[in-house]
């Protein structure tokens, strides 16, 4: 087989004048439509795929209870396929109907990736869910002792151990935030401590418990919710830190985790108006996006977008019109759009148009493929 394969590469290298073998990857790139490419660029609710489901709100989905795929949204992803979905616990019956749904899912037109948010504590889909015997892990900071990192290590590769049993591929963990304000309604225990020293090798530990399980994790919320009172669920909420003092307590442990290897990071829709000048959100800053995370802090994975959903979103702009803002500033993937045709045209359009360069998709689809690859889907 070796010799096969020698062969074939002195073969490739005589006809194509001795150059360079062309990357697999890159290949694949080229190989992709427009439409195949913008596609990967989603991570979408199961119900954006079905056009006979409307919602105001994410609440109200729990009563709907998407829980199979259905010839809608088949007929849905074959005109705009899409790279990933997420499964939230109204989307999960039991054992059965889970790894069925999964194996559904990943046959749609794009092969989506497989997301879910469990981090142990009150934000466990699975962990929480009466239907499922798993271990039952606590909320970050009830780990996070200090000197306590193997704990968190072993929580990590208990929940990445039955994810991936489930069909999963990326887990929305864990949360590298600094739970400096005590009034934070979002955040509070789902961080591991209040001090960033502290934080930053549990953050490190419980991404690579992870990925000794076959998961890939997400460090959130870039740059840090920690420091808010207000939740971005529902609408502004703000930070008023100089970038000197959230690169003093905030980025270490968003640091800790890109040394550690994170592939992942979720942007936070938070503003900072002592840092870019505006109350726009992080998520659509070229300069928190780009200048900041991939220029300052070398960041080279892929960027995430919080649900796009949220109120400090739409809000302030309608969400086909915040997607493409959002991947001028930087993010590669965008979460839970409500509207998904709308702004899959939305952001052809613009590229079409020239106002988004399709280099630029480009950057961002060849480190999902990159991740794809190592994930083996």
């Amino acid at each position: 087989m070796m010799k096969k394969l020698l062969n074939g590469f002195l073969l490739a290298a005589l006809l194509t004048g001795c150059s360079e073998p062309i990357d697999p990857l890159e290949q694949e790139l080229q190989s992709m439509s427009l439409e195949e490419k913008v596609g990967q660029m989603f991570i979408l609710r199961p119900e954006s795929l079905d056009r006979d489901v409307t919602f105001e709100s994410p609440e109200d989905l729990t009563v709907i209870g998407l829980q199979e795929v259905n010839e809608r949204m088949r007929l849905t992803a074959q005109k705009y396929p899409v790279g990933g979905i997420i499964l939230f616990a109204h989307n999960i019956k039991d054992e059965e109907q889970l790894e069925r749904f999964t194996q559904e899912l990943r046959e749609l037109p794009g092969h989506p990736l497989l997301y879910i948010d469990e981090e142990g504590g009150r934000v466990a889909r699975i962990g929480n869910h009466p239907a499922f015997s798993v271990p039952k892990i606590p909320s970050a900071a009830a780990l996070a002792a200090p000197g306590r990192t193997k704990d968190v290590y072993d929580a990590a590769f208990q929940i990445g151990t039955y994810l991936k049993r489930y069909g999963f591929d990326v887990n929305f963990a864990p949360v590298a935030d600094v739970n400096t304000n005590p009034n934070n309604v979002v955040i509070g225990n789902r961080a591991f401590s209040n001090d960033p020293v502290q934080a930053a090798p549990m953050v490190k530990s419980y991404l690579k418990g992870l990925q000794k399980a076959g998961i890939e994790g997400c460090i959130k919320h870039f740059p840090g919710h920690g420091d808010t009172h207000a939740d971005t669920h529902f609408g502004y909420a703000m930070s008023r830190k100089t970038w000197e003092e959230i690169d003093a307590c905030e980025m270490i442990p968003f640091k800790a985790g890109i040394k550690a290897g994170a592939r992942m990071i979720m942007s936070a829709h938070i503003s900072l108006p002592n840092v870019t000048g505006s109350n726009i959100p992080c998520t659509l800053s070229p300069m928190i996006m780009t200048d900041k995370l991939r220029g300052e802090l070398g960041y080279e994975g892929i960027i995430v977008s919080d649900a796009m959903e949220m109120g400090a979103i739409f809000r302030l702009f309608p969400v086909q019109d915040a997607c493409v803002i959002a991947i001028k500033a930087g993010v590669d993937m965008l979460l839970c759009v409500k509207d998904y045709p709308l702004v899959f045209e939305t952001v052809m359009n613009a590229i079409r148009s020239g106002d988004i360069p399709e280099s630029r998709i480009d950057q961002s689809v060849r480190r999902i493929l990159l991740l794809r690859h190592d994930l083996g889907r």
